[in-house]
């Protein structure tokens, strides 16, 4: 397999631990970007977060995490703060080049069932479009704000086909993916003058804590490896890799796509 494409400057990765995150940090840092990295996670799973720093270490790139919740607003700025302050010791030069937002973390609760206490409450709602669409704007705004992000930088999204499509119990993030895609096709307009590009990835169906937190994850494992041509669930690795290929400098004109990364999947019958 061909090696990755160099790329130069910061990767910020929006849920970094783990998954699509975790995936694109690595090949991030495989292809030449310093990795700032934001995940929440508990003390028993912040043993993986801190592997997977050490194996980009290992790369000679600089890392640094931060565990912490992406979508409060003080802390988002705790962290940008941090890391402008790490940009400029290493010189003009060095800004963001890469944005990666895979936050995954929502209700997955039905709209309506039998016992109101099981279904989804307005609050739960709201907290899921924010943490998982409502977010990537905040960032965004902070690094355009603070002069952060490179011209001819990149902004990426994970959405999923949920987006259109209806599950048991991802009504929530079914809201949360509409709204993201909504969302970067507005900061692609507005960041066309910052010389950034905005697109949303939808990955096939992955074998992630994230997917595997739905109810209905088997179902849809079933359905993605009878669908896809290729006889296989999509990989956190495929993402990562195509990832690396659309920050290239040539792709400066493509904006505000919604680019499936699936092997087929979403096109086959």
């Amino acid at each position: 397999m061909q090696g990755p494409l160099a790329l130069d400057g910061w990767a910020l990765v929006l849920g970094a631990s783990s998954g699509f995150g975790a995936a694109a940090a690595l090949e991030l840092g495989r292809a030449g970007c310093d990795v700032a990295g934001v995940h929440l996670d508990r003390r028993a799973s912040l043993a993986q977060a801190e592997e997977l720093a050490a194996k980009i270490r290992g790369l000679g790139r600089e890392v640094r995490f931060y565990n912490t919740n992406a979508a409060d607003t003080a802390r988002r700025d705790v962290v940008l703060d941090d890391l402008a302050g790490r940009i400029a010791e290493q010189g003009p030069r060095s800004r963001v080049a890469v944005v990666l937002h895979s936050l995954a973390f929502g209700s997955l609760l039905p709209f309506v069932d039998e016992e109101p206490e099981h279904e989804t409450a307005l609050a739960q709602l709201e907290m899921t479009c924010n943490v998982m669409a409502h977010s990537l704007v905040s960032w965004v705004q902070a690094l355009i704000r603070r002069k952060m992000l490179v011209e001819g930088g990149r902004v990426f999204a994970m959405t999923s086909t949920g987006s259109w499509s209806a599950w048991r119990g991802y009504g929530a993030v079914s809201a949360a993916k509409a709204a993201l895609e909504a969302h970067v096709r507005q900061l692609s307009l507005e960041l066309a003058q910052h010389g950034v590009t905005v697109n949303a990835i939808c990955a096939g169906v992955t074998d992630t804590p994230a997917l595997r937190k739905i109810p209905t994850s088997d179902d849809m494992i079933s359905v993605a490896l009878r669908k896809n041509p290729h006889g296989r669930l999509t990989r956190p690795e495929d993402v990562a890799r195509a990832l690396v290929a659309l920050a290239q400098p040539a792709t400066y004109w493509m904006t505000g796509n919604v680019i499936h990364v699936d092997g087929g999947e979403a096109i086959a019958g």
